[in-house]
């Protein structure tokens, strides 16, 4: 925590770098003389420019190149991306096996990230209390504390991880889906030492929703009302309704509930939404076009999914998903995004038991063949763990790629987690003094969208810079700034 003088009368209070997020970021506080909050916002601080330096690549090399954006979900990039250039390529449909294979490695990386998400950097906050003690709250903590529960975290993730690392190469950063396909099957002794392993792993994940329903019913104004923020929900769904998370069509439904557009075609997705950059964030603030940049933000990830949804395919996940929605009623709060992912995080379980039975796991044909002619632009949309991802390539008749467009999963969230620290502030912090359990709470509110701040970080127009000079004895003398829109400022040398 930082606390710096602002403006006159003024106090800034800063939480840098945020804690266990993956990526760099920081929350800035301006609080009066009362400590009322007059503005809080989330900075992304750091940058990444995937979105230019693949341009000039052979297609083929982008699919393994996208997804060094993130080390926690390369699989979604990987599988994004080769989507995407399917679709560049004129193919429509890759072979049953093909499928399968990646199907299966993207319900290990929903998995295992949502495993690590949940026990890793979510259950401290939840298990211990937020203005617990900052010491032993962590996932040592948890283990010392709840033994059971940290080595559950760690085997669901080890599971996922083991599904990627046989249907990808590697756990991190493989190379298993390639343009038109895959390159291997699982082998028979793989598949069943999957199988075997399977009935504790569902055990297990049907577990953690039940802890996090008893985390609600033992506070439930708090697992309502925090961080509240009111929002449209944006997901893929299965033509019957049902939640899908690798295909499908996009479905926008009001913060009341009710549906604001349905089955629209993902590869038409700029038809429905479009993007905004401010000069104080490396991250693009997308909208809703019908409703404007001021009122068209949404939310995406697991409590949009579940909630978007008219059903779940599997039984287990579908059964706890009813009871969760019996009440009726669109659940907004921050919190609650824990027990939809934990939903989740059990349907994935379950369909990698039912992808594993299919023939197609372990024979077939691998790739089809590339078309005579291509379209040369294709997008490619995908659910990973923190909501929808949109990949958009134009490829040249040279096989190089000529543009490219990525919205992630976090960016689509990124109004919305601004929203969210101006409820928890405006609910906890005015008139208060500033603890560092206080400020937690702003943590634990970002925390629960499972920010991926390095995917997110790419922005339109010029990068911001500040140039300072100083004089001999470090002492600063004037500078000059670039914002975000390129916008040339003088800085007073104080």
């Amino acid at each position: 925590m930082n606390t710096e003088p602002a403006a006159a009368g003024m106090r800034r209070v800063a939480i840098d770098p945020l804690s266990r997020v993956e990526g760099h970021g920081k929350v800035t506080l301006l609080l009066d003389a009362h400590n009322r909050v007059r503005q809080a916002r989330l900075h992304i601080v750091e940058f990444r420019g995937f979105e230019a330096f693949i341009v000039g690549r052979p297609y083929w090399e982008v699919p393994v190149t996208v997804q060094r954006l993130c080390g926690i979900c390369p699989v979604s990039h990987h599988l994004a991306s080769s989507k995407a250039i399917d679709a560049a390529l004129g193919i429509g449909h890759v072979t049953p096996s093909a499928a399968v294979v990646r199907r299966l490695m993207h319900y290990g990386q929903i998995l295992q990230s949502h495993a690590l998400h949940f026990f890793h950097l979510s259950s401290p906050d939840l298990l211990f209390g937020f203005d617990s003690d900052a010491t032993r709250r962590n996932l040592l903590g948890v283990a010392a504390a709840h033994p059971h529960i940290a080595r559950q975290g760690v085997l669901l993730r080890k599971f996922g991880q083991d599904v990627i690392g046989l249907t990808a190469g590697k756990k991190v950063h493989g190379t298993g889906s390639v343009p038109a396909g895959v390159n291997r099957h699982l082998s028979e002794a793989e598949r069943d030492g999957l199988r075997a392993r399977l009935p504790e792993v569902v055990d297990w994940c049907e577990q953690a929703v039940d802890l996090v329903a008893q985390l609600h019913d033992a506070d439930p104004a708090l697992y309502e009302r925090f961080g509240h923020a009111p929002a449209p929900l944006l997901s893929l769904l299965a033509e019957d309704g049902a939640l899908e998370l690798y295909d499908g069509t996009l479905r926008v439904r009001d913060a009341d509930g009710h549906i604001l557009v349905a089955d629209h075609d993902p590869a038409q997705y700029l038809a429905l939404i479009d993007e905004q950059v401010r000069p104080w964030s490396y991250m693009k603030f997308p909208y809703l076009r019908a409703l404007g940049p001021e009122t068209g933000w949404y939310r995406v990830g697991p409590l949009a999914r579940v909630q978007n949804c008219e059903r779940i395919a599997t039984p287990r996940a579908e059964r706890r998903r009813a009871q969760w929605r019996a009440g009726g009623g669109v659940q907004h709060g921050a919190l609650a995004t824990h027990r939809a992912r934990m939903i989740e995080m059990l349907h994935a379980a379950e369909v990698i038991g039912a992808l594993l039975d299919d023939p197609a796991a372990t024979a077939g044909e691998l790739r089809v063949p590339l078309p005579a002619t291509r379209p040369g632009v294709g997008v490619g949309v995908i659910e990973a763990p923190r909501g929808t991802l949109i990949h958009h390539y134009r490829i040249g008749d040279d096989d190089l790629v000529q543009w490219c467009n990525l919205i992630v999963s976090t960016t689509h969230n990124n109004q919305a987690m601004h929203e969210t620290v101006r409820a928890v502030a405006a609910q906890y912090f005015d008139g208060r003094e500033v603890s560092e359990g206080l400020l937690n709470h702003i943590e634990v509110a970002i925390r629960a969208f499972d920010p991926c701040l390095s995917c997110a970080t790419h922005a339109l127009g010029s990068m911001p810079l500040e140039l300072r000079l100083l004089a001999a004895d470090g002492t600063p003398r004037a500078g000059l700034a670039r914002d975000g829109d390129g916008r040339l400022r003088t800085l007073d040398a104080a």
